[in-house]
């Protein structure tokens, strides 16, 4: 599981200079190795797209269909469609991003052609165990257009997700639950999060990840639930951004989840850091040691 990826502004401009796979140099056996890789990606891929400028002042995006190549060589499997900026470039961009995914495979979820589709859980059945992901948008508005007719991601139904999860776990699937909810610049995780993210553990979901979150955040467990309220950046260009206290989008998790015999076994926590505005590597001890003090205190521990 990852956070948010956005190859935009200066990530793209970075991709463009060093190479479109250049950001994974370092985090990208991490992602290859695992049997399914999860990437939020929150931007249609657009033809014609313009070239990628470090000082775009709006937040309209949208990513060149080249990049694509990024996600190939990771080893995406599975694309979360719950993100802010999905419908930047409305319906035609949406769909079009959609049919590159179906053209590689890939599976979607918390988002989709229309209300119906984005609402969808993703099942799948991997050496035995049964996994299924939800996801939606906690925003809504104009964040969520999925609709009867319309494409983009789906606005969060908490009672129909309760329902849904009930449903899932009586099949016999291990629900895993992400959110696109509101972006808190901390580590702690926020009353507004807690109600939401609590609720779909007391569900019954077995994992709870927040794709939301642009610095990493809080951990926490309800009884057998794993909540991760919010991961930090894959491929985003907030390096040394003021809008970060301490510079903490500078970091970031990459959440290894291990599932065997049908059982949700643990989490391994990979640790990640920002060299530039596109690539991320992997955190030296020293490095890796003060982010976990952070969050665990921020969690409470």
């Amino acid at each position: 599981m990852t956070g948010v990826t956005a190859m935009v502004r200066c990530t793209a401009n970075t991709m463009e200079r060093n190479g479109i796979t250049y950001p994974a140099e370092d985090v990208g056996p991490w992602l290859r190795e695992a049997d399914l890789t999860h990437i939020s990606n929150e931007i249609p891929f657009v033809q014609g797209c313009p070239y990628p400028n470090c000082t775009q002042i709006d937040l309209r995006f949208c990513s060149d269909p080249r990049y694509i190549a990024l996600l190939e060589d990771i080893g995406t499997d599975i694309v979360e469609l719950t993100g802010d900026h999905f419908a930047d470039h409305g319906p035609d961009a949406m769909r079009y991003t959609l049919q590159l995914y179906r053209d590689r495979d890939w599976k979607y979820y918390g988002g989709g052609e229309d209300r119906n589709d984005a609402r969808q859980a993703l099942t799948m059945e991997h050496n035995g165990n049964r996994i299924a992901f939800i996801g939606c948008n906690a925003k809504g508005g104009g964040y969520a257009t999925a609709s009867d007719t319309n494409p983009g991601a789906v606005a969060c139904d908490f009672e129909w997700m309760y329902k849904e999860i009930d449903r899932l776990r009586e099949e016999g699937y291990l629900v895993i639950v992400t959110f696109q909810h509101i972006e808190y610049y901390s580590y702690a995780p926020q009353p507004k999060q807690i109600e939401d993210f609590g609720g779909m553990a007391k569900a019954g979901a077995v994992i709870v990840s927040g794709s939301q979150a642009h610095q990493p955040q809080g951990i926490e467990f309800f009884s057998d639930t794993f909540v991760h309220y919010g991961l930090g950046n894959l491929f985003f260009d907030q390096l040394n951004q003021p809008v970060c206290p301490n510079l903490a989008c500078n970091d970031a998790f990459i959440d290894r989840h291990v599932f065997y015999e049908g059982r949700y076994i643990g989490t391994d926590l990979l640790t990640i850091t920002f060299v530039d505005f596109a690539k991320p590597r992997r955190m030296t001890n020293e490095e890796r040691i003060q982010l976990l003090t952070k969050v665990f205190e921020a969690s409470g521990w």
